[in-house]
């Protein structure tokens, strides 16, 4: 029998079978093993499981299309929050909490390096100032090539098109604590009821509503993972040599490079540096080129 994992905590998992039946399964030896060694099985996890009397066990986990990773904390190894995603939407709040380039490029990096083309959602847009930051951030995001929704889930501007990116296939949302993730969902899905962070007055940054991680079924038909805000967005498991990849406006001026493997750093006659003083890429995302790339190097 094989199924999805649909929520994991605890040591016991959450599978939706193929008939579409739910049932509650834990791992087997093995696969218990690997977990204490950070192989994890997470939401979105295609399984193959078994019967012990008359409980269900997990004895398989098919290869995943996409890993969604998050750096540990206080220097703690990386966390696997999610696998086998389609769809990636980056949250920021236009205001309360401020968003920044720096955050943004972040955002869309993690997703790039997670193997999915990440769509930025701008939520907010009923606060005063609001449209002021989106008419700065959306053009510039849409000429390098990403898909930008502004939106507000309070007066439900621009819900629908979210809604009807988000009806088919398995999606997340992903941004740091406070930008409204829960009431986007909430604004989507009015039916699910979802329980609203409280932005903290004294930091003006969220607090985490979402504790663990879960997918959730949509009304209309889509799958989202729910899974706790992002308060370090940073890149794990990509080389420096692999950050340019996460950078999808340097692939054509990089064909121009005099030096095959050029790093874009310091080379003569390379083509992506020459693109950035032409005003061809934004000089701000080649400052969030070297400043990923140097942390890549810092993480290896």
């Amino acid at each position: 029998m094989r199924g999805r994992v649909h929520e994991a905590g605890g040591g016991v998992y959450h599978v939706r079978l193929e008939d579409q039946r739910d049932i509650e399964a834990s791992l087997r030896g093995r696969l218990k093993r690997q977990q204490r060694t950070g192989s994890r099985v997470v939401i979105g996890d295609v399984v193959t499981l078994g019967t012990s009397g008359d409980a269900w066990t997990i004895e398989s986990v098919d290869d995943r299309s996409t890993e969604l990773v998050r750096r540990g904390q206080g220097g703690r190894a990386p966390k696997l929050l999610a696998a086998n995603l389609d769809k990636a939407f980056m949250v920021i709040a236009a205001k309360n909490p401020d968003a920044t380039v720096e955050l943004i490029d972040r955002l869309l990096m993690l997703g790039e390096a997670s193997g999915m083309h990440p769509v930025l959602i701008i939520n907010k847009l009923d606060v005063p100032g609001a449209p002021e930051v989106s008419l700065r951030f959306a053009p510039m995001y849409r000429a390098v090539g990403y898909e930008v929704l502004s939106v507000s889930a309070e007066t439900g501007e621009g819900i629908e098109l979210l809604r009807s990116h988000m009806c088919e296939g398995t999606s997340t949302l992903i941004g740091p604590s406070g930008v409204g993730k829960s009431s986007l969902l909430n604004a989507v899905d009015p039916e699910l009821g979802l329980r609203i962070g409280e932005l903290s007055r004294k930091t003006r940054t969220g607090r985490h509503t979402t504790v663990s991680s879960r997918i959730i079924s949509l009304t209309c038909g889509g799958l989202v993972a729910d899974t706790p805000g992002f308060g370090d967005v940073t890149l794990w498991g990509v080389t420096p040599e692999e950050v340019a990849g996460c950078f999808p406006e340097f692939a054509e001026p990089a064909d121009h490079c005099r030096f095959r493997g050029c790093t874009h750093t310091h080379e003569p006659d390379c083509g992506v540096k020459s693109a950035v003083e032409a005003g061809e890429i934004f000089d701000s995302r080649y400052k969030s080129y070297l400043t990923a790339r140097e942390e890549a190097g810092e993480t290896r």
